[in-house]
């Protein structure tokens, strides 16, 4: 089997492409597997690590605000995007796939379209409640649309060659019991929550957290807390500590990043975090509560419906990036802290949300396709 995989931009992209390649090198050991992504993006990084082989194109995005230098950008865009549908050829041919596989990034676009022109099977995945342009562009042409849910099914047009699926995981994710995952972090008892806001950081999460973290020392004294603060933080988190008069403790600890993120969630009663589409799908995966704070720069602002999804089923509480105060979430918290039975009921529902198969109804998908081969 042969496959070629189109993925780049963010990990919500290129997860799921490795979690899919992951599935098929099991199955089928003697496979072909090529990945093609931005030169110098994050996925040449996550592939080549992951141990799967590379080809870069020279892609960039288009611009929806329309200024001098945004419409310089997008004439730059267009040439590179008309120069790697020649190249996607020249490698389609060389490579001769059974099927093509995209999974977000504006790599996809030129993969994909010239894939389906040459008579390649082709499927396309999307990971949010929202589906991107891409994805909205290649719909129609596409052999099948892989979707989170049923959100995403009703903001595209051409739905015949749709298929809920869920967002595939890598195998190798350790779902723990939560008293065994806090004794490995070396946790006291009580309530546990975990926030972050990105591999950058999210200054307002953080300025709210601290105020939070100073209710959690001076009243609700039982309460775990882990924050990150991410790669750009580091001194305002310190300033805030100061200003705040909070210190890290045993239950209080600040970092720059959560290297094991999925012992933290699973220790986990609640997360504080951004609406990602991978982060949710790990929020759905290990039953956690979770307050979402949407990026509010995300693509077509993808991020409040990824969060929609999750606030109307009961699993999170929704705050806008806008409406994000220390008082606004000191309050929400407060409430959760006092009712444990809503917090253990939202758990329950993330839970419920979850396709845990959902790698194998994507492969399953794909097999279907070079079947018909």
């Amino acid at each position: 089997m042969r496959v070629i995989f189109a993925a780049g931009g963010t990990a919500g992209h290129i997860n799921p492409a490795l979690a899919i390649a992951d599935k098929i090198r099991q199955l089928f050991p003697d496979s072909a597997i090529m990945f093609v992504g931005a030169e110098g993006g994050m996925e040449e990084k996550l592939v080549k690590k992951a141990g799967y082989d590379f080809t870069a194109f020279r892609m960039d995005g288009f611009q929806r605000k329309l200024t001098p230098h945004n419409i310089k950008r997008n004439i730059k865009a267009v040439h590179y995007y008309i120069t790697a549908k020649g190249y996607a050829q020249k490698l389609l041919k060389e490579f001769a796939p059974d099927i093509a596989i995209g999974t977000g990034g504006y790599v996809c676009a030129p993969i994909l379209t010239v894939a389906a022109k040459m008579g390649i099977k082709t499927a396309i995945h999307e990971s949010n409640s929202l589906p991107g342009m891409t994805t909205t562009m290649l719909s129609k042409h596409v052999d099948k649309v892989l979707l989170p849910n049923e959100d995403a099914l009703t903001h595209l047009t051409h739905k015949e060659n749709c298929v809920i699926t869920g967002n595939p995981l890598r195998s190798n994710i350790p779902i723990e019991d939560r008293t065994a995952a806090r004794r490995k972090l070396g946790l006291p008892d009580g309530m546990t929550i975990v926030s972050f806001g990105g591999s950058l950081g999210a200054n307002k999460i953080s300025e709210a957290v601290a105020q939070l973290v100073k209710w959690e020392q001076t009243e609700a004294k039982d309460v775990n807390h882990i924050h990150s603060f991410g790669g750009n933080g580091r001194d305002m988190f310190d300033g805030l500590m100061k200003t705040v008069g909070i210190a890290p403790d045993e239950r209080f600890r600040p970092m720059e990043y959560i290297d094991n993120m999925y012992t933290c969630l699973c220790a986990a009663d609640l997360v504080i975090s951004r609406s990602g589409a991978m982060t949710l799908t790990e929020l759905k995966a290990t039953g956690r509560a979770s307050i979402l704070i949407p990026f509010p720069q995300a693509a077509e602002n993808h991020q409040y419906y990824n969060a929609l999804t999750m606030s109307k089923n009961g699993a999170a509480i929704l705050i806008e990036d806008k409406d994000l105060t220390p008082e606004k979430l000191l309050g929400e918290v407060r409430s959760l802290y006092n009712d444990r039975v809503r917090l253990a009921r939202m758990g329950e529902c993330a839970a419920a949300l979850n396709i845990p198969n959902a790698t194998d109804l994507v492969v399953g998908n794909i097999l279907d396709l070079v079947k018909e081969i």
